[in-house]
């Protein structure tokens, strides 16, 4: 027997993107482990990961070519040619890319986070002819808009120190479900004597976990950390030199701060006063002892109104405290900036004629129900969807469904599985996965650039995103020498300065950066200092201060709204899902049961609801059915729904976005899932 182990990455949307080993036996995968020598991996993969063999070889893979037979949404296809499918293909882009070139939208997200299979090929293809580009806003943009007009760059704290810290704060994140390996660091550091506190509406499985947990209203993480600057002023809890040294604007922070007392911080977030001193004073007197503090912030506070401010807002605390100072202080929502990625090589704007449009992702729905007009443009004809599944992930789904349904839209999807957003495709295009192909990976966890190379051979007739964007650029008449680069050659340009046949062969390698990136100031803002006062933000038209922007949709910023749906809903991921991908495996499936609604003991009774009950929760713009699980997790006036289930694979073909809306954040023109008012029924 032939037996071969195979250096990989994971490509999932995750902070880890942990390093795997894959064992081959006579050309066939039969197992997924972490690699024990790689420094965050550490041997361990989450549930999902470690089962990857069961995906890749999933009976209900995609392994040819479909065009559709049915009507959009039946899900019924008949197999065909790849030649057949690229000429139809050609034939339907052709005359739209010569007339009307912004007809055409591609759609990807993070369904694979590589720099090969992302977008390098794809770009390159859509800036050639000329199609609308694609606003990718949909996870993270507003937090890193508000993080860089701060901080500069999405540059923090190493994951591989916070298990000295003596302070650990993790806000608004569930990293057991979500950051495995820094809740690994989280635990070493609680063992050492750390304090753990969660901030997060819901008492997550990591918040039951920390000595404290601190569960304030949804969309007020701004006001909190306000309110922390106020004490942290008040009480001179504060580094003054490292203030003087690396800061601007501390006289009008203080001002600014002056105004959020702890009284009115604990009626905005909806906890006491005491919760709020008490955080206060646990940070900063830890700082003040010359300890180091550290903060893990997640996408979660960023999905609201207000959310990048509240993230900029989070990002001001270290540099207050000089946490900064420590490698195991100061703050981490992203890594992803501290990699030097050569994307112009990869994706060659240079090969736009001209400036095309741009769509934002996050409001899809709309934009393929809209007319032609002279602000918007053409009308969207075409849409070639990979690495996504807008159908179940995308908010207000009512109307992304309708937009998807148009008979007259020409809609392609590469995909491994036949999703929600695969039954309304003309032609279905079967893709490898992440074992099948090669790829290039930086991380936004931790520090180190990974190389996956194919354990196997592609399963049926799968291809790899970029030799489908090959194939389909020779079939539009494409002849540009770019069109030919292999997927070696575009990994070899991936990074600046690094060596991709010395990468391949170990599989990683961590990043020359220093271990406090801020120890001594050097931010890459443009004072080059942390800035309170951001002269950027001001020539953006934005308030250059922290300040506070309510939710859309709360009691307080909209009174009407909430006398009718009363509740705020957040849906956060389930732990054995990751966005929409894993909810087909089977296993991991069964594992999560059915989709459910998590809802306070005094909001249930008050509605007549028990603990299994099937509930309808709705708005003006949708309904969904699902269980009640009744239980104190769920703070009063909120309920929780676990994300992102497969439409199709719910009992009543409907997810948690048929009630979000796609209005967008105060910057970074990114989605609001989290600031959603609701209503909930026992269901008839």
């Amino acid at each position: 027997m032939s037996q071969t182990q195979v250096r990989a990455a994971c490509p999932h949307d995750c902070p880890d993107t942990c390093a795997l080993l894959v064992t081959v036996e006579n050309g066939v995968a039969t197992e997924v482990k972490g690699d024990p020598d790689h420094p965050t991996t550490a041997g361990v993969l989450c549930t999902k990961v470690s089962r990857y063999t069961e995906r890749t070889y999933s009976p209900d893979r995609l392994l040819y070519p479909l065009r559709r037979v049915g009507k959009k949404g039946e899900g019924k296809f008949e197999r065909i040619s790849w030649d057949e499918a690229l000429d139809e293909i050609a034939a339907r882009l052709k005359p739209l890319a010569a007339t009307e070139p912004e007809s055409i939208l591609p759609y990807s997200y993070a369904g694979t986070m590589g720099l090969v299979q992302g977008d390098s090929m794809s770009s390159r293809f859509f800036h050639k002819i000329g199609a609308s580009l694609l606003d990718r806003t949909i996870c993270a943009t507003a937090g890193a808009t508000g993080y860089k007009y701060t901080v500069g760059a999405s540059i923090g704290t190493d994951i591989e120190q916070f298990q000295n810290a003596k302070l650990i704060i993790i806000w608004g994140g569930n990293p057991i479900a979500s950051n495995l390996h820094f809740w690994t660091r989280a635990q070493e550091a609680k063992r050492n004597g750390a304090k753990l506190i969660a901030i997060d509406p819901y008492r997550s499985l990591t918040a039951e976990k920390c000595h404290q947990h601190i569960a304030l209203l949804p969309g007020t993480d701004a006001a909190l950390a306000l309110g922390l600057m106020h004490i942290l002023v008040r009480d001179d809890l504060l580094d003054h030199e490292y203030i003087a040294d690396y800061t601007v604007g501390f006289e009008e922070l203080r001002q600014r701060v002056a105004e959020w007392t702890p009284a009115r911080v604990a009626a905005t977030c909806g906890i006491s006063v005491d919760e709020v001193e008490g955080l206060a004073r646990d940070y900063g007197e830890t700082a003040k002892r010359g300890e180091p503090v550290a903060i893990r912030m997640n996408y979660g506070v960023q999905r609201v109104h207000g959310g990048g401010m509240a993230v900029r807002n989070i990002a001001c605390l270290p540099a207050l405290v000089g946490a900064w100072r420590h490698a195991a202080g100061g703050v981490q929502l992203s890594a992803s900036g501290t990699f030097k990625k050569n994307l112009a090589a990869l994706q060659r704007p240079d090969l736009l004629a001209k400036q095309p449009r741009t769509i934002n992702m996050t409001t899809i729905g709309d934009d393929l129900l809209r007319p032609a007009s002279p602000e918007f443009g053409p009308q969207v004809k075409a849409v070639i969807v990979y690495n996504s599944n807008p159908l179940a992930v995308a908010p207000d789904s009512g109307k992304v469904q309708a937009g998807f349904a148009r008979e007259d839209l020409f809609t392609v999807v590469l995909e491994h599985f036949q999703t929600d957003t695969a039954d309304y495709a003309d032609i279905v295009l079967p893709a490898t996965t992440q074992l099948e192909h090669t790829d290039a990976h930086s991380a936004y966890g931790h520090l180190y650039m990974m190389a996956n190379n194919p354990a196997i051979a592609p399963m049926g007739e799968a291809k790899p995103n970029t030799e489908i964007f090959r194939l389909l650029a020779a079939r539009m008449g494409l002849d540009d020498p770019c069109f030919r680069d292999s997927d070696d050659e575009l990994a070899s340009v991936a990074f600046v300065q690094f060596d991709w046949e010395s990468l391949k062969k170990k599989g990683w390698q961590k990043l020359e950066v220093p271990d406090a990136p801020f120890a001594c100031g050097n931010f890459p803002t443009p004072s080059g200092k942390c800035e309170f006062y951001s002269e950027s933000m001001k020539s953006d038209g934005l308030d250059p201060l922290p300040a506070y922007i309510p939710n859309y949709e709360s009691a307080a910023s909209s009174p009407e709204l909430a006398a009718k749906y009363p509740l705020a809903m957040i849906s956060p991921p389930a732990r054995n899902f990751l966005n929409s991908t894993f909810v087909n495996v089977q296993s991991l499936r069964a594992t999560e049961g059915e989709p459910h609604l998590d809802i306070s003991p005094d909001d249930a009774a008050t509605r007549g609801i028990n603990h299994g009950d099937m509930v309808r929760i709705f708005n003006d713009r949708g309904s969904f059915v699902c269980k009640a699980r009744v239980t104190p997790k769920a703070r009063k006036g909120l309920v929780v729904g676990l994300s992102i289930w497969w439409k199709k694979l719910a009992g009543d073909g409907k997810n948690a976005n048929e009630v979000t809306s796609q209005r967008l954040t105060d910057m970074g023109r990114a989605p609001t899932f989290y600031d959603t008012l609701v209503q909930v029924e026992k269901a008839a």
